[in-house]
C-alpha cells in the first residue's frame, strides 16, 4: 500500500505513524479519543515499525531521485507520434501490452506498469532523459511468472526492490527474462539509461 501511494503520481499523502505501522486498532475516525488509540507513541516502535520505516524512507528517496515518479502532467497512454513512444505502458505477465481483454478479465490479478522516462516532459516534442521504471503488482495469492520488456533505453533492468523480499539484493535482469513474482507483492525495476551508472539507480 505505501508503495502503490508514494510511487503514483500527484501530491502523496501520509497519516503520521502510518510509515511504522500504526493502526489506531482499525478506527478510522480516532480525532476524538484522547488515549492509546489516536497517540503517537514513537518510543514502541518495534522492529516489524523500525523495518517499514527505513522501506518508507527507501520509496521517498526514489520519489525524489528518479522523476518519473513525479511527473507534473496527467499521463495519457496515448503513443506519441512524433517521438513514437508512451508515457504510460500497461503490461500483461507474458509482456506485452494489455488490451480491453485484459481489463474486463475478472481473473486479472498481475499487471506490470511502464512509466517511460524517455517520454515528453512537457508540452514540448522533446525526448525526456529519466530513467524508465517499472512496477509489477501482483494481487493474486500465488507466485506469477512475469516477463520483463525491453527497457525503451535498450539496456537492462535493475532491481529497486521487490515488497516479498526480507533483505533487497541488487540484481540485474535482461529483456525477457521471466521474474517470478511472489503473491500479494510489488516489484519495481529500472531501466538503463544511456549513460547513467547503475549505482545511481540504487537507493542506499
Amino acid at each position: 500500500l505505501l508503495t502503490t501511494l508514494l510511487l503514483s503520481q500527484g501530491t502523496p499523502m501520509l497519516l503520521a505513524g502510518d510509515e511504522f505501522g500504526r493502526t489506531q486498532l482499525g478506527n478510522n475516525n480516532a480525532y476524538c479519543q484522547d488515549n492509546h488509540i489516536s497517540w503517537l507513541d514513537w518510543s514502541g516502535i518495534d522492529a516489524r515499525g523500525e523495518a517499514l520505516l527505513q522501506f518508507t524512507k527507501r520509496l521517498l528517496q526514489l520519489r525524489r531521485d528518479m522523476p518519473v515518479f513525479r511527473r507534473n502532467r496527467f499521463m495519457t497512454g496515448v503513443l506519441n507520434p512524433d517521438l513514437g513512444v508512451k508515457d504510460l505502458t500497461w503490461l500483461a505477465p507474458d509482456g506485452t501490452e494489455m488490451t480491453a481483454e485484459h481489463w474486463a478479465d475478472g481473473h486479472t490479478r498481475c499487471f506490470g506498469m511502464l512509466l517511460d522516462g524517455t517520454a515528453p516532459v512537457s508540452s514540448i516534442p522533446r525526448p525526456g532523459t529519466d530513467a524508465t521504471a517499472l512496477l509489477v503488482f501482483n494481487g493474486w495469492h500465488e507466485a506469477v511468472e512475469f516477463t520483463l520488456p525491453s527497457p525503451p533505453e535498450g539496456a537492462r533492468w535493475s532491481r529497486l526492490f521487490d515488497t516479498a523480499l526480507d533483505v533487497q539484493l541488487e540484481d540485474d535482469f535482461a529483456a525477457g527474462d521471466v521474474y517470478v513474482i511472489t503473491g500479494r507483492s510489488v516489484l519495481a525495476l529500472a531501466g538503463h539509461a544511456n549513460g547513467v551508472a547503475r549505482e545511481g539507480l540504487i537507493p542506499a
